[in-house]
């Protein structure tokens, strides 16, 4: 015998009005519902091989039919029955089956499912045996099926469910800038990136997700897959990403605890490498927000110069110390001093006291305002994976002497460095980007203005300076073209050694990194830097 049914829609709205029908009954009211509740003629004792196969028929017949009432008045268990009955339809998506009866064995009878599931666009045939148990019920006395999930799959235990859905984001081919492929597991500390563009780009870049009948446990996490309804069809996307640069990334990062390093085009904003030596869901290089140090005299140097308040030839003394506004004292690294210095020589060797001394010269709030018109910090950047833009504090008294030097509530992270120092290369901010925009259409950030051309050659000037004689000299050594750097070494509370920063360019390759608690910006962060200028 074959029992063939379609389950349409007229079954399935009354299959749902039966459900909201009977909450609250019983199994017993509910089979009396459906069968009248006669039990005249009904016996004790075991139920008969006849019994059990007219049982398993009735009861196979209503499931194949829709009819989940009728289906579920056949089982000593109604309630639980009509629910995971509505729930194989509805949950695993199965849009019509056919139920043969096979062997029996007893009071077991085993039966053959073809079923045809359907999820969106997507159907397949789902062929498998499963089998079933008649008991006399205790009650009625009529021969009832052995109500458990396991009848409608074998591998169902007693409190788990099924459901057919996406099991995973559609599959990509992630490529880099030159469409060299980025797999999974090659390159570290990429690895969570690649998933978030997975997540993120799939469907945009043609994938399609694999689709699984699965198993639900009571918590709700899936368990075992039952039948894949849909294997899936990877997308490609292609990134700013540089294999080469990436490789050398991984492998500076890897020498140091706590190191992070981004490379960028300055000319396009386009991103060649992201690495973190701590291998964390967290993103250090693109989503950490931290003081940068000295670093940030990038910014603060350029509102200076563009407001008039020095030039590089300025005589600007270097004390052992110094204070502003509310006398917080502020100090060298190392408590050194240059008295006689230059605003130049201030910034090859990362004076601290002299940026704190000007920082009169200008209003509150003018190198916040420097940092995004200028530096576009604090946009809301649209890189194609989640970053965090940046933060300049703009109050006055001593907030704003930290800021001169990045610290206080000054926040950046490597991506934001790279960025600064790209913009002093150019004069011009690029927002940085990872996925060309072209793939999503999405708008990307644009700064207010740029840096004036005089602007730009004396803050290239002094940061070639610091490259070529100051504090990023051993860093930089031996390196040509083009090339300007700054260092940092920005103290935490809390923190023992301060975190070490450095950002450079060298012709078209700008870059930056933090190495937690490593002490001096060119001694700890140089090196990762400048592995990834060599090679970019």
């Amino acid at each position: 015998m074959q029992v063939l049914r379609v389950l349409g829609k007229v079954a399935f709205g009354a299959a749902t009005a039966g459900l909201l029908g009977i909450a609250g009954y019983g199994g017993y009211n509910l089979y009396r519902g459906v069968t009248g509740g006669d039990t005249t003629g009904l016996r004790d004792g075991p139920v008969t091989a006849e019994e059990a196969r007219q049982t398993a028929r009735e009861f196979l017949d209503a499931w194949a039919d829709g009819n989940d009432m009728l289906a579920a008045g056949y089982t000593n268990n109604a309630e639980a029955a009509l629910g995971a009955l509505s729930r194989y339809r509805d949950d695993a998506h199965v849009k019509r089956v056919t139920l043969t009866p096979g062997a029996e064995h007893g009071t077991t009878v085993s039966f053959t499912v073809k079923a045809e599931v359907v999820f969106d666009k997507a159907t397949s045939r789902w062929t498998y045996t499963s089998r079933l148990t008649v008991v006399r019920g205790r009650t009625t006395k009529k021969p009832l099926v052995d109500w458990e999930p396991s009848v409608l799959h074998p591998r169902l235990g007693a409190t788990d469910t099924l459901r057919t859905d996406l099991a995973d984001n559609p599959p990509v081919r992630v490529l880099d800038r030159d469409g060299k492929e980025l797999p999974q597991g090659r390159y570290p500390s990429l690895d969570p990136v690649l998933t978030a563009l997975r997540s993120r780009y799939g469907t945009a870049v043609g994938g399609a997700a694999r689709v699984e009948v699965s198993v639900v446990k009571a918590d709700g996490t899936t368990g075992a897959t039952l039948h894949v309804v849909a294997k899936g069809k990877p997308g490609t996307l292609r990134t700013t990403l540089d294999a080469a640069v990436q490789k050398s990334a991984e492998e500076a990062v890897a020498t140091r605890d706590g190191a992070s390093v981004v490379a960028l085009k300055p000319s396009t904003g386009e991103i060649l490498a992201v690495a973190n030596s701590d291998r964390t869901e967290f993103n250090a290089a693109l989503q950490g927000q931290t003081a940068p140090g000295s670093t940030f005299k990038i910014v603060t140097a350029a509102t200076l110069l563009e407001a008039g308040k020095v030039t590089p030839g300025l005589p600007v003394p270097c004390p052992r110390t110094a204070s502003y506004a509310q006398g917080m004292p502020f100090h060298n690294v190392e408590n050194g001093e240059l008295p006689g210095a230059t605003f130049a020589q201030d910034f090859a060797a990362s004076c601290n006291t002299a940026f704190v001394s000007l920082a009169g010269a200008v209003p509150d709030g003018a190198v916040a305002e420097e940092a995004r018109s200028v530096f576009g910090i604090g946009l809301d950047w649209r890189v194609g994976i989640t970053t965090f833009d940046g933060a300049v504090p703009s109050g006055g008294g001593d907030d704003k002497a930290a800021a001169m030097i990045g610290q206080g509530t000054v926040q950046m992270n490597p991506l934001t460095m790279a960025s600064v120092a790209a913009t002093a290369r150019t004069g011009t901010f690029k927002q940085p980007v990872l996925v060309p925009p072209s793939v999503d259409h999405r708008e990307i950030a644009t700064s207010d203005r740029g840096l004036g051309p005089a602007t730009v050659a004396q803050l290239k000037a002094m940061m070639r300076l610091t490259a070529t004689s100051g504090t990023a000299a051993s860093a930089m050594s031996g390196l040509t073209g083009d090339i300007g750097a700054k260092t940092g070494s920005a103290e935490i509370d809390g923190q023992a050694e301060t975190n070490a920063w450095f950002t450079a360019y060298r012709d078209d390759v700008a870059a930056a990194a933090v190495v937690t608690a490593g002490g001096h910006g060119g001694d700890a962060a140089g090196p990762v830097v400048r592995a990834v200028l060599e090679t970019g």
